[in-house]
């Protein structure tokens, strides 16, 4: 039998926790997330900088006409037509909102609560279709409308999500239609 006093001897307390040491990888790590964030704010800024060549919004007209379709949904970004990683932030195009789409004769009118709203004139209007993804967002094919529009110089693509999906076909084919009339009556 062994006594039970060596075994009592042989034990040693717990180390004592180095609190300062703690402290001050909490505080670095912090500080790291801190940069990081003002970082890509600062890119942020810089893009909306060197797209700054981009004209003012259009407003909408004050009697745009009968709507055509209506929809309630979300507005993810709009991108140089094409290159969908490539975000539009000028203006407020980069903000991801709701957004109410009405579209009239006079052209497509997006009402975002929070942000900027902005109006695409019939004119302008060149292509829709569906698609998977825009910068920042990949859904399932087909789960995205992309209207393709002329702002300035540039082709823009910008994004939307219906809150019923089942709605994009329509807005497909109507979109479309409307663009052929239009260039249709340009061209005479």
């Amino acid at each position: 039998m062994t006594p039970l006093l060596p075994l009592a001897a042989e034990q040693k307390s717990a180390e004592v926790t180095d609190w300062a040491a703690r402290i001050g990888w909490l505080v670095g790590i912090v500080l790291f997330i801190a940069l990081v964030y003002w970082l890509m704010r600062e890119g942020w800024k810089w893009r909306g900088t060197l797209q700054g060549d981009l004209p003012d919004l259009p407003a909408a007209p004050e009697d745009p006409g009968p709507v055509k379709l209506s929809m309630s949904g979300r507005y993810h970004g709009s991108t140089t037509a094409g290159q969908w990683l490539d975000r539009i932030v000028a203006h407020g195009l980069g903000t991801r909102s709701r957004a109410e789409l009405t579209l009239t004769d006079a052209g497509l009118d997006v009402v975002r609560p929070g942000a900027r709203d902005f109006f695409v004139p019939a004119s302008r209007l060149r292509e829709a279709r569906l698609d998977k993804g825009i910068a920042g967002k990949v859904l399932t094919e087909g789960g995205l409308l992309v209207v393709t529009w002329q702002h300035g110089d540039r082709l823009l693509d910008s994004g939307f999500r219906s809150d019923r999906a089942d709605e994009h076909a329509a807005w497909v084919e109507t979109l479309n239609t409307m663009i052929d009339s239009t260039e249709t009556e340009g061209a005479r």
